[in-house]
């Protein structure tokens, strides 16, 4: 099957760049706006990429696909300005019509080899993983990354049973070389465990979402990577 192309950036907007590699982002946002305590969207994630962020899924499961193409169109406005990546979850076809950075795939999406012959291979897939099974899967499907969790216990994540803690990352880290985001319930006080336990970077929600000061909470949990990573 050949290889779909990337359509023409949108008019005002810069070419596409090349995103940076999972591995380097230290940070990625998960996008909830109920979480915002009644606060924009866009302007939290706005404040989190002032301290700093480098890449933002937006996953808005409610929305309608043209509710969710309108919010992603926004902002692919402030991540292209801002030179980070946005993939988005699950939808391939709203990141093809807006020419995203990738998608952020589930068990329960388009299976990663289809979803990368639309997307084709500038862009990246990421895929969320929860026991070692699905590791292993995610490796042998060629996905970029991989999102694993439930870490710790938290209400965002609750629907996928018990934290797999960080025993499992460990032996993720084992079996996989893809680099790895670990998920649920990460704060900056636990990223040190997480880090030491073979985790590449933190995904995140609430411990942004919810943050009083966005862009203090994405600035301290980037030290804290930072930190880890010297050690």
């Amino acid at each position: 099957m050949e290889r779909a192309t990337s359509p023409e950036p949108r008019a005002g907007l810069p070419a596409t760049p090349c995103p940076l590699p999972p591995a380097s982002w230290g940070l990625y946002l998960v996008t909830d706006r109920h979480q915002t305590g009644d606060r924009d969207l866009l302007e939290v994630v706005g404040h989190a990429v002032r301290g700093g962020l480098r890449a933002v899924q937006l996953r808005e499961k409610d929305l309608s696909t043209r509710e969710l193409y309108r919010l992603a169109e926004r902002l692919l406005d402030i991540t292209r300005a801002a030179g980070i990546a946005l993939l988005i979850n699950d939808r391939v076809d709203v990141a093809l019509a807006l020419d995203a950075d990738g998608v952020q795939l589930t068990r329960r999406s388009l299976p990663p080899k289809a979803a990368r012959d639309l997307l084709g291979p500038g862009k990246l897939i990421g895929i969320s993983c929860h026991s070692l099974a699905d590791v292993h899967e995610a490796v042998a499907d060629g996905v970029d990354f991989v999102v694993l969790g439930p870490i710790y216990a938290t209400p965002s994540k609750v629907g996928y049973g018990p934290p797999v803690t960080t025993a499992l990352l460990k032996e993720a880290r084992s079996a996989c070389s893809l680099p790895l985001l670990a998920i649920g319930g990460i704060k900056a006080a636990q990223v040190p465990a997480v880090m030491a336990s073979g985790a590449d970077g933190i995904a995140a929600i609430s411990a942004v979402m919810s943050a009083p000061d966005p862009a203090l909470a994405t600035r301290e949990i980037l030290s804290a990577v930072s930190r880890a990573r010297r050690t």
